[in-house]
């Protein structure tokens, strides 16, 4: 395979493994590059600190697509307010939760008991019995597991 075709699979990976399509994906690629640091770290922890993937980071959803919908449907409080935006980018400090009006429904504990066994980063604080979490710090590229090799897409995207 060419070095493009490498590139190009990787970005896909990306794009597939967090639900992003091509067009903020790229709006990510260019807030990464005017933030300090590493280019392809910064890339990573934005697409690491948005709201669908920290409730699935937080095992409150069985995949990212799942969460996304709880986002979608007004599901999802972040410090105490609705928010039905997934690419919402969450902050330290941040405390989200799932709505008390859905917290008696039967998927969110049936989806709660099944993800209750999944590691939680070190950069989330969560409560299952609350459904509950909370945002201790922005994660390190090092906290994220996401097999995608950064470097790729940002020799793709510098062409």
């Amino acid at each position: 395979m060419s070095e493009y075709g490498l590139q190009l699979r990787e970005k896909q990976k990306a794009k597939f493994i967090y639900g992003v399509l091509e067009k903020p994906f790229r709006n990510y690629y260019a807030k990464a590059e005017k933030m300090n640091g590493m280019v392809g770290e910064n890339l990573m922890i934005l697409l690491e600190r948005r709201l669908d993937n920290v409730v699935f980071r937080m095992g409150f959803g069985r995949t990212r697509r799942e969460t996304r919908q709880m986002v979608d449907h007004k599901s999802i409080l972040v410090n105490g307010k609705c928010v039905n935006i997934p690419s919402y980018l969450v902050k330290a400090g941040d405390v989200i939760e799932v709505k008390e009006k859905c917290k008696g429904n039967a998927r969110f504990k049936d989806v709660v008991e099944t993800t209750a066994g999944r590691l939680t980063p070190a950069w989330v604080d969560v409560d299952h019995e609350n459904l509950r979490g909370t945002v201790k710090e922005l994660p390190t590229r090092d906290e994220i597991d996401v097999p995608v090799n950064e470097m790729l897409i940002v020799e793709l995207y510098s062409k």
